[in-house]
């Protein structure tokens, strides 16, 4: 692990202090004071010297290095033990808190020690000094933050695994519609019927908008905010690739605010535009001639549109939509009702828009 360290000046009069003028007690009930209420403390604490010599140690030091008080007292503190304390930087540290009346905080250890095996060790320093002599002193306390290191490398591992397990799941179910996708398009092709034909193809689409949907969102990573901008122009140059062949010639462009949603969002709003840009692609440019398709995605705040556009044959001369309700239209109006949204529709000069609408 490696070691980190923070470090700060103070004033003189910032430091710990005391003055014997103002002892309502002697010296030596003030010592004993002190002495007892530093051993209440749960976490080891050295008193050094501005030579880096131990002055005195808590009850639980020696507690918790195993050690007496003849085995550290008048010892520099970087020869304790088998010399565990024997770091270059952490002598540097120590030697500047006095004489510069700076603060050491947070600078870690990670060491093994006589008894106890390996130990993680957070250290801080600080500079005290009694006013009558002059005298200057540092407190250093160790904190043993050993099982919150192993506590916290196992929730790593605990996400990595997770992480792979999800990518091992992904790749499956991208496999298995990838299949699912082409024994209805091969079984499509052998029907008689030719409803039974549409239906079957119709099934081959759903699939593989949530196969295309899953694969981009796979792409962008787990557990993070995605980008809609690039995730819908990925989504529809997939989709543009898959459906549009090199006789027709249509585009599809995506024009998209800046924004970031999260990816159980994104996934409904890959979704609505995978069934709008199919159902354009089916039905706005009849007879296999050409056009434009324009998805944009406009944010204000709490406030979006996600509008799907083509400049093709647009509504029917008697005013009906060009097309009838059908799995789409109900899986995109599913959709838009989750993220409590509504679906206008809107006939342009040339061509229709429909428009999924968040109002905030």
């Amino acid at each position: 692990m490696e070691p980190s360290s923070y470090r700060e000046r103070l004033s003189p009069e910032g430091a710990w202090a005391w003055s014997d003028s103002k002892l309502p007690i002697d010296l030596d009930d003030a010592s004993a004071l002190a002495q007892a209420i530093v051993d209440t403390v749960r976490d080891p604490l050295l008193v050094l010297d501005q030579d880096l010599r131990v002055v005195s140690a808590n009850r639980a030091f020696y507690q918790t290095f195993r050690m007496k008080r003849q085995d550290i007292r008048g010892h520099p503190v970087y020869a304790l033990g088998n010399g565990q304390w024997d770091i270059p930087e952490l002598r540097l540290l120590l030697g500047e808190v006095a004489p510069e009346h700076a603060v050491m905080e947070g600078y870690e250890v990670e060491q093994d020690f006589p008894v106890i095996g390996r130990r993680s060790m957070l250290l801080n320093a600080r500079e005290v000094f009694n006013q009558r002599n002059a005298r200057k002193l540092i407190l250093l306390a160790i904190e043993d933050v050993t099982e919150r290191r192993a506590t916290e490398r196992q929730m790593a591992d605990l996400l990595q695994l997770k992480e792979t397990v999800l990518q091992e799941m992904q790749h499956r179910i991208a496999n298995s519609l990838q299949i699912i996708a082409s024994i209805l398009l091969l079984k499509a092709r052998t029907v008689q019927s030719e409803e039974t034909r549409l239906h079957l193809r119709d099934a081959h689409l759903r699939v593989m908008s949530v196969a295309t949907v899953q694969q981009q969102l796979q792409s962008s990573g787990h557990g993070v905010s995605i980008e809609l901008g690039p995730y819908l122009s990925d989504l529809c140059n997939a989709l543009a690739a898959s459906m549009i062949g090199d006789s027709r010639p249509i585009s599809v462009t995506v024009k998209a605010d800046a924004a970031t949603v999260a990816s159980s969002e994104a996934v409904s709003i890959g979704l609505m535009t995978t069934e709008l840009v199919i159902n354009a692609l089916k039905h706005a440019f009849p007879g296999g001639g050409g056009g434009e398709i324009l998805v944009s995605y406009d944010v204000d705040e709490a406030r979006w549109r996600l509008s799907v556009s083509d400049n093709g044959i647009g509504l029917q001369q008697d005013g009906s939509a060009r097309t009838h309700s059908g799995l789409g239209t109900a899986i995109v109006e599913s959709l838009a009702h989750q993220l409590n949204a509504t679906v206008e529709m809107t006939s342009l000069l040339q061509g229709t828009s429909v428009s999924i609408v968040h109002a905030g």
